[in-house]
């Protein structure tokens, strides 16, 4: 076969596009969606087992990138930024809709239907993630004791641990409007960051 005619096999039009069948990255080698696809391990044979993981897979990446967009929105907050950060906090709350949007869907399973599952489950349980408590200690509701959840896990500990020292994005925020001129009381602008805003 010609190298034209190998292009062209490898080439398909869709309307206007492309589709390029031999290249050296395809779309499912840039999401890793063989991982992701084979992540789902059900303990059991019940039909409604796949729908919790799925669920919550979803939700921790969802959380991966609220946790990014707030830690970027914080760091443009001390640079004097705001712009970037607004545009980052309104996608966060965009985020939180589809998280909210999601139980509607996990709300199709009836708690019956849970319980033929859940003791497949062991102790494990939502409280348990690190993600959930790292969104917290960003937004300012801090508490050293969820430290001590991941004791068996290092890096996530040392994660929650870093979030736990710094300021959060309250505490920037604080900080900015000080610079800008705002009567800020000293003790919010210099203080054990480890402590819940509200306590602290």
């Amino acid at each position: 076969m010609t190298d034209d005619k190998s292009r062209e096999k490898s080439e398909l039009a869709f309307g206007d596009e492309k589709i390029h069948w031999d290249q050296d990255m395809s779309y499912g080698d840039y999401l890793k969606l063989e991982d992701i696809l084979a992540a789902q391990h059900p303990l059991t044979d019940e039909h409604d087992e796949m729908l919790f993981i799925i669920i919550h897979q979803a939700s921790e990446l969802w959380m991966k990138l609220c946790l990014h967009e707030i830690s970027s929105a914080t760091r443009d907050i001390k640079a004097d930024d705001l712009s970037p950060a607004f545009k980052k906090l309104s996608r966060v709350v965009r985020i939180q809709g589809q998280l909210k949007q999601s139980w509607e869907v996990l709300a199709t399973m009836t708690p019956f239907d849970y319980e033929k599952f859940r003791s497949a489950l062991g102790k494990s349980s939502g409280f348990q993630s690190f993600q959930y408590r790292g969104l917290e200690f960003s937004l300012g509701h801090k508490d050293e004791k969820f430290l001590e959840l991941f004791n068996s896990h290092p890096k996530n500990r040392k994660f929650l641990k870093d979030l736990l020292e710094a300021p959060g994005i309250y505490d920037e925020t604080l900080k900015l409007l000080a610079r800008r001129g705002f009567d800020v009381p000293n003790d919010r602008l210099e203080r054990d960051w480890s402590q819940d805003y509200a306590k602290g």
